[in-house]
């Protein structure tokens, strides 16, 4: 973190949305104006547009507000909540501190150098564009009860955007949040625990917000940010607050109703229900209707041979052209 310390000063100084001179920006950290270009090309890896016009200094191209863990403290009940600018991936910083951590804990970040989706993909996590948190929960029925766990987050991530006033928020069997048929956020969710014993469980989620300059190829697939679907946008701690709280309170009722108290609810926000799908199973791809999801959580497909569940494994879900 120390290393970080001059860059995330910087930032601060950058925030306001006006040009800072390199001689000032020095004077003001203690260093040199050759310092302070190497720290602001380091700030233009890790994904923030900085621009800077001769005689009068560097410009973030885009406002925003950092991270603020008081602010968000202030207006959430979180019984643990560690905010880290930079870091490797805040699932891992979770997993690594099992065992420590009371339920409900949380770890946000403004950047992650190892971001990471499912199947050990990199997650892109550019600085100060989107929303990086990752909570731990622990599940007292076991391993088995978590079948579930990455659709209800999911469906509570949703649920609170179109609160905040992102009215067309979808989600994406198993774990994953639309807008207009692009992929908005991503949900990954990892568990240790034997069986027979609690689960541990850390659900990570990484939502676009005002993320720019990144092509489809890099990312995978169509996207979309936060910005698009919500007019006025919240702001970030906000957001931060408000997703913390709705992910608590649907964790809670998961623990009582289990996924079967979620089905109706996921067909008000399945972005495929009905509509003609695709699933991938390594090689093998079946084609059907989406018909929404089963008490289980299995995704279920309306196939040549009749109603069928889905359930785990290699499974992608795709629009069927």
């Amino acid at each position: 973190m120390k290393e970080h310390t001059t860059k995330l000063a910087l930032i601060r100084f950058l925030t306001d949305g006006q040009f800072h001179s390199g001689e000032a920006l020095g004077e003001a950290l203690g260093i040199s104006r050759a310092a302070i270009s190497k720290h602001i090309k380091g700030i233009q890896e890790w994904g923030l547009d900085i621009h800077r016009v001769q005689g009068k200094g560097y410009c973030l191209a885009a406002g925003f507000d950092l991270l603020d863990e008081h602010l968000i403290q202030a207006q959430v009940d979180c019984p643990s909540l560690a905010l880290i600018p930079v870091i490797d991936s805040t699932n891992q910083y979770m997993l690594d501190r099992i065992g420590q951590l009371p339920k409900g804990a949380v770890c946000v970040a403004e950047y992650q150098q190892a971001g990471r989706g499912r199947r050990g993909r990199q997650w892109l996590s550019p600085f100060g564009s989107n929303l990086y948190l990752s909570m731990y929960w622990r599940l007292d029925a076991g391993v088995a009860a978590a079948m579930g766990l990455s659709l209800v987050v999911g469906l509570a991530v949703a649920k609170t955007l179109q609160k905040l006033g992102a009215a067309e928020i979808k989600v994406k069997w198993p774990n994953d949040l639309y807008y207009q048929d692009k992929k908005l956020a991503g949900i990954l969710v990892e568990m240790s625990g034997k069986a027979g014993d609690a689960a541990h469980l850390v659900i990570g989620m990484g939502l676009n917000l005002t993320m720019s300059n990144t092509d489809t190829e890099t990312v995978g697939q169509p996207w979309s940010n936060l910005a698009e679907a919500c007019d006025p946008m919240p702001g970030r701690n906000q957001l931060a607050a408000a997703i913390i709280e709705g992910v608590t309170e649907t964790l809670l009722r998961y623990e009582e109703v289990g996924m079967a108290g979620f089905v109706d609810e996921w067909d008000q926000y399945d972005n495929f229900l009905g509509r003609p799908v695709k699933l991938l199973i390594g090689d093998k791809v079946i084609r059907g209707v989406a018909c929404g999801i089963n008490p289980q959580g299995a995704l279920m497909l309306e196939t040549e041979q009749g109603k069928m569940p889905y359930l785990g494994g290699e499974i992608s879900l795709r629009k069927d052209d």
